[in-house]
């Protein structure tokens, strides 16, 4: 006989658990004694990492379709927007060096590529403009620091594209009042003693220290590092991509705003530093700031210090947390009836914000490939591991991007990251080939590309890469070419005199609410 996949047991809570069950709720649970049931248990005594406070802007259509309001969102979390990113003195060091990863597609992007024309520009012209600020409009916008859209904007709508930063307590605790009011999720608190495996060798059960035994038919582990389900129960082994990327400390801290009315940057700053680099993330009442280092290079003592001098004296005295980061992942992600999320699957370095957007994509897939029984459910862990697999190395390979392309000689870190060794060979080909053409849809095949061509083109060119054109014919739509970027300073021209700033709009918002859909 055929055996219902009818229960989902989630063991860990934290923004993993909670936006997991809030996907997988949406779709599959009808009401009582219909659909899935899903339970979801988390410990009362062991806390959440709660660092994770950038998106990327598939956030938007993940809480338009758990059936969260934006407005609300914004009153309970914290949130405000976030355009993209500013990398700054990553390339030299200097105070002068920056570049931007907005959010939107260079102008006429990808139908129409303006990589080459702006390359050629920029050769004869000493002072041209930075890639992104010639091709899309959004650098223009975050220097002013507005926002992306007017309170007469829609939910979830936007003038240009748009993530979040959030505060990642807040969010758990908001997305957990959601699924257990709003979606039927089952909400245990309480401890996990023991995990009960069958004679097949899948989760039979796992023992609690107060409610007792909790079954299901599949099971997710969102357990954070311990990797509780899947890691410890299981077997599956870790395996380590530090030989690729290096950093494995953090140190958070929490900044309060020096004037409650100070702006709030609509974008992530990552700010290099010696041995790694700094975030910087401004939210509503407070910016979150951390320094990511590899311990191989320096100390403790000397990343503390670097640390409280980007701070500033008037907040060296906050104490910062320390976080060990093991960079790597699970050597494969869903193992008989388990599959992980979040830490328990692996964690790479924060930058580009791809651990939240993995936890949203990885739920989103088990939601839309849910085996109806456990007969089937090993051709979807199969191809659940592939696809997760690829999506892992293609960050590896793009986090890899932002170290290879610096020129800081500074330390032995930077020197370190631009060791031929420690590129992975995909990232080797593609750069090969990029020096005589600019990125395009045609080097990512696969559908479940993490970065579109155009993130690529933002870094290379924002770092100074120099591609060979000369090959590229760039006569033949010389006009088309002028258009675009003339648009895009039509473009500038507008948004940069009507967007409201930042933090005026986040207000109006909180008192106001934005219109619903």
């Amino acid at each position: 006989m055929e055996r219902p996949v009818r229960s989902i047991c989630i063991v860990g809570g934290g923004t993993a658990g909670w936006l997991t069950a809030a996907i997988i709720a949406a779709r599959h649970v009808m009401g009582p004694g219909q659909g899935i049931e899903i339970t979801l248990v988390e410990s009362e005594t062991i806390g959440i990492i709660g660092v994770g406070e950038g998106t990327w802007p598939t956030m938007r259509s993940t809480l338009k379709k758990v059936g969260i309001s934006e407005t609300d969102f914004f009153r309970e979390c914290n949130a405000s927007f976030k355009h993209g990113a500013k990398f700054a003195r990553w390339v030299t060091g200097h105070a002068s060096d920056f570049y931007y990863h907005p959010l939107m597609l260079p102008e006429g992007f990808p139908s129409f590529d303006l990589a080459p024309y702006w390359m050629k520009a920029s050769e004869a012209q000493g002072n041209a403009p930075s890639f992104s600020n010639a091709v899309c409009f959004q650098e223009a916008v975050c220097e002013l620091g507005l926002a992306p859209k007017l309170i007469t904007t829609p939910e979830y709508a936007g003038v240009v594209n748009y993530a979040y930063h959030l505060d990642a307590g807040r969010f758990a605790a908001f997305l957990r009042d959601h699924c257990v009011k709003n979606l039927g999720v089952r909400h245990i608190v309480d401890d996990v003693t023991e995990v009960v495996r069958s004679d097949t060798g899948d989760i039979e059960s796992v023992q609690t220290r107060k409610s007792g035994r909790l079954t299901g038919d599949l099971f997710i582990d969102a357990s954070g590092f311990r990797s509780l389900l899947l890691g410890e129960a299981m077997g599956v082994p870790y395996v380590s991509r530090s030989d690729v990327l290096f950093i494995d400390r953090a140190l958070a801290v929490q900044v309060p705003y020096d004037d409650p009315q100070s702006d709030i940057v609509p974008y992530t700053v990552s700010t290099a530093q010696r041995h790694g680099w700094i975030w910087d993330i401004g939210l509503q009442s407070r910016r979150g700031v951390g320094y990511v280092y590899s311990s191989n290079h320096t100390t403790d003592e000397a990343a503390l210090s670097e640390l409280r001098a980007y701070v500033g004296d008037r907040h060296r005295n906050v104490q910062p947390r320390q976080i060990k980061i093991a960079c790597g992942h699970r050597q494969t992600f869903w193992k008989g009836n388990c599959v992980a999320v979040g830490l328990a699957g692996g964690f790479l370095e924060p930058l580009e914000a791809s651990a939240l957007v993995l936890i949203e994509l990885s739920a989103e897939l088990i939601s839309t490939m849910l085996p109806a029984t456990r007969e089937t459910m090993d051709i979807v862990a199969r191809r659940y591991n592939q696809t997760t697999q690829y999506r892992w190395d293609r960050i590896i390979d793009f986090l890899k991007l932002h170290y290879i392309l610096s020129q800081r000689t500074d330390s032995k870190f930077w020197i370190d990251n631009r060791d031929p060794a420690s590129i992975p060979e995909s990232l080797k080909e593609q750069m090969a080939l990029w020096r005589y053409r600019a990125p395009g849809d045609q080097d990512f095949s696969s559908n479940c590309e993490m970065f579109p061509a155009a993130s690529y083109q933002y870094v290379l060119f924002g770092m100074g890469f120099r591609t060979d054109m000369r090959q590229q014919g760039l006569d033949r739509d010389i006009g088309g070419a002028r258009r675009a970027f003339a648009q895009n300073e039509t473009l500038k021209a507008r948004w940069t005199k009507t967007l409201p700033r930042n933090r005026d709009l986040i207000d109006k918002i909180k008192t106001l609410g934005l219109q619903k859909i």
